[in-house]
């Protein structure tokens, strides 16, 4: 269940096809593929490692992938991506790491990504983590993202870790101008002892911006997770931040939501709730004759689309 594009991964890391479109492949710090479109420039960056990628104003319907492989035990890759997306554009950016460790040494992937989002435009950004291997090496990624959003702008950030991953610290940071939106879906599911923790800062800079935080996550096991979303309403604004947590065997769950208001005109929600499987819906799905993993399996499954 929840195999996040690793077949994908595979095929990329193999070089046998290519996603259309602009793309950046990253493997074990080095690229190994790379393709600009017309409207859609990737540059590498000279100060450091990483890239810029250029979309030009107007960009309607196209798409950019870049995925991170990391298939050598004890490597350890700093990226940092920058994202100017010109004013009036509609475009997809699909991004994540895969990390394959066999070995007995850590592996981690730290990527810095930003997002310069012009006026009126409009962005959905996928971002999918996978963990695999044999080894006892950690699988470790650390993701920050920094998003701003021009005057009437739009972003939808889509951040799926659900499998594999030992630890991983996510730092996201919004900055909202005037009448922008922002929808941000997290979900999450760790097992055994593995530890998650994710902060979330939401600036509400610009009258009439609005904002909303989505956060699903399972805990299973001996596994920890923290997630602490912070949102400062600084005009006349709205946001609403929602977390909901399936709790499991011996997992620790906290959850600490927190919404400041600058200004009168601010209007922030927070929701928090963690609890365990509902065990109605289980002896449901178990008298059409699923084994009750099976049906616990189904319920989290549906929990974290």
């Amino acid at each position: 269940m929840f195999s996040i594009d690793s077949k994908l991964l595979k095929t990329i890391a193999d070089m046998n096809s290519v996603p259309p479109g602009a793309y950046n492949i990253r493997k074990n710090g080095q690229s190994i593929g790379r393709n600009s479109s017309e409207n859609i420039e990737i540059i590498s960056k000279t100060d450091k490692s990483g890239i810029d990628i250029k979309i030009a104003p107007g960009t309607i319907g196209e798409e950019v992938h870049i995925p991170v492989i990391l298939s050598e035990s004890g490597m350890t890759d700093l990226v940092y991506n920058d994202f100017y997306i010109g004013e009036n554009c509609d475009v997809v950016i699909v991004a994540g790491c895969g990390i394959h460790n066999d070995g007995c040494a850590d592996s981690r992937h730290d990527g810095i990504h930003a997002f310069h989002i012009g006026a009126n435009s409009k962005i959905k950004y996928v971002e999918k983590h996978y963990g695999e291997g044999t080894g006892s090496g950690a699988r470790i990624l650390n993701p920050k993202t920094i998003i701003n959003l021009g005057k009437n702008a739009y972003a939808e950030m889509e951040m799926v870790q659900i499998s594999g991953v030992s630890t991983t610290k996510r730092e996201t940071e919004a900055h909202l101008a005037e009448s922008a939106k922002l929808l941000i879906t997290e979900r999450l599911m760790t097992d055994g002892t593995q530890s998650a923790e994710s902060d979330v800062d939401i600036y509400m800079d610009g009258k009439g911006s609005s904002c909303r935080i989505i956060s699903r996550s399972v805990g299973k096991e001996n596994s920890v997770q923290l997630f602490h979303p912070r949102v400062f309403g600084n005009c006349a604004c709205k946001a609403h931040v929602q977390c909901d947590s399936i709790i499991m065997g011996g997992a620790k769950i906290s959850s600490v939501p927190e919404i400041s208001a600058n200004d009168m005109g601010a209007e922030l929600v927070h929701e928090a709730a963690i609890g365990k499987i509902n065990s109605d819906q289980l002896i449901k799905l178990m008298t059409f004759g699923l084994s009750e993993a099976q049906a616990e399996e189904i319920i989290i499954e549906g929990f974290l689309k």
